[in-house]
C-alpha cells in the first residue's frame, strides 16, 4: 500500500519517492541490505586518500555515480602532519553531523514540517596520549562527543524536538558511534 502526500517535495526530499522506497523495502526486506565501500591509499606522511564510488544496495550493484568521490585526510602539524585534509577523527564528527542532519531533514519531511535552517556544532574530546602510544591507561579515541543543533521551521519547539529525537533514533552513524560495530582487519603483504 503506497502512501500519498499532498506536497511531494518537502525540505528538498521527494516524499513520494521516500514513501515508495519505504513501501518497497517493507514488501521485500532483502532490498534493505546495503554494502558501502571505500578504498584508501597512503600518499605521504600522515596524508592518505580515500576513493568512494560503487556500492551494493536494493538487491544489486549500484554503479550510478558518474565519478568517484575523492577525500583526502591528514593531520595538523602538531600531530605530525602537514594539514592535507581533516584528520580521521574530524571526519567521524562530519559523518555524524551529516547523518543526523540528513535524518532530521527526512523525518521533518515525513512529518510535514518545513525546515528553514538546520545547523549543528559537534565536538569530540580526546586525550592523544593513547593514540601516540604514551599511555596504555588512556583511550585511543574520543572520550565524549557532543552535538548541538539549532533548527528553525514551521513547527513548534516541541515538534522540532520530536523530529530531532526521531532522527537520532534513525541515524545510522549515530547508531554506529554510540553502540559500536564489529571491525575486522585483514592483511595482505607484498
Amino acid at each position: 500500500m503506497s502512501t500519498i502526500t499532498s506536497n511531494p517535495v518537502r525540505n528538498g526530499v521527494d516524499t513520494a519517492q521516500m514513501y515508495g522506497t519505504l513501501d518497497a523495502v517493507k514488501a521485500q526486506p532483502e532490498l534493505g541490505a546495503f554494502q558501502f565501500r571505500a578504498t584508501n591509499r597512503w600518499v605521504d606522511g600522515a596524508h592518505n586518500r580515500s576513493t568512494i564510488r560503487d556500492f551494493y544496495g536494493a538487491g544489486q550493484e549500484d554503479t550510478s555515480r558518474a565519478a568517484a568521490f575523492v577525500v583526502d585526510a591528514g593531520e595538523p602539524a602538531v600531530l605530525l602532519g602537514t594539514d592535507t585534509g581533516p584528520n580521521p577523527a574530524e571526519y567521524l564528527l562530519h559523518a555524524l553531523a551529516a547523518c543526523l542532519t540528513t535524518a532530521i531533514v527526512s523525518v521533518a519531511a515525513a512529518r510535514k514540517v518545513v525546515l528553514t535552517s538546520v545547523e549543528s556544532t559537534l565536538t569530540g574530546d580526546m586525550d592523544v596520549r593513547g593514540t601516540l602510544g604514551l599511555s596504555d591507561e588512556v583511550r585511543n579515541g574520543f572520550t565524549a562527543i557532543s552535538a548541538s543543533f539549532k533548527i528553525s521551521g514551521d513547527a513548534s519547539p516541541e515538534k522540532l524536538r520530536e523530529v530531532v529525537d526521531r532522527a537520532q533514533r534513525r541515524s545510522a552513524v549515530y547508531d554506529m558511534v554510540s553502540h559500536g560495530v564489529p571491525v575486522s582487519v585483514d592483511l595482505a603483504t607484498g
